[in-house]
């Protein structure tokens, strides 16, 4: 994706724009996702690739972009914060529900895909096809940061081994 492209975007911008502007969800770019990236920037790279799949797909893909911005919409470091009741895999994406259910009402389908976007490290497998699209999307798009962060050491290293 090109940066910003998803900005231009107007179909998209109509069904995520009232979200983006939220103070709930620009918050998230205080949180630091996978070593790359900020947790807004996360959010809306899995929900504008998550949209223009679902588009070619002839999928609900006003769901999927809603449901992509909303489905790490939490407010902790989950490398440090630890619960007693779950992991993070499972605890994570009913605390994004709760945040969401405040600030704009969701759909049964936008609950299911947010619910289940970590399957694979949970059990219950997404009952949409939009669902298969965020989770899988959402897999590429951490494995993308972390690598950026991965690539960047090993230039710094070889860098320094040149000297």
């Amino acid at each position: 994706m090109k940066e910003n492209e998803w900005r231009n975007d107007a179909e998209y911008m109509s069904y995520v724009g009232n979200l983006l502007v939220k103070p709930e969800v620009q918050k998230l770019s205080e949180f630091q996702q996978h070593h790359y990236a900020s947790r807004l920037d996360h959010v809306i790279n899995v929900s504008y690739v998550s949209y223009r799949i679902a588009k070619k797909l002839k999928l609900d893909a006003c769901a999927v972009a809603r449901a992509g911005l909303l489905h790490d919409l939490f407010y902790y470091d989950w490398r440090e914060t630890k619960f007693d009741l779950g992991t993070h895999a499972w605890i994570h994406p009913r605390v994004a529900v709760r945040n969401a259910e405040k600030i704009t009402h969701l759909t049964a389908k936008e609950k299911d895909i947010i619910i289940k976007h970590m399957w694979g490290a949970t059990l219950v497998p997404p009952k949409y096809p939009e669902g298969y699209i965020v989770t899988i999307v959402d897999k590429l798009s951490a494995v993308q940061e972390y690598s950026h962060h991965l690539l960047e050491k090993a230039e710094r290293i070889m860098h320094v081994n040149s000297l």
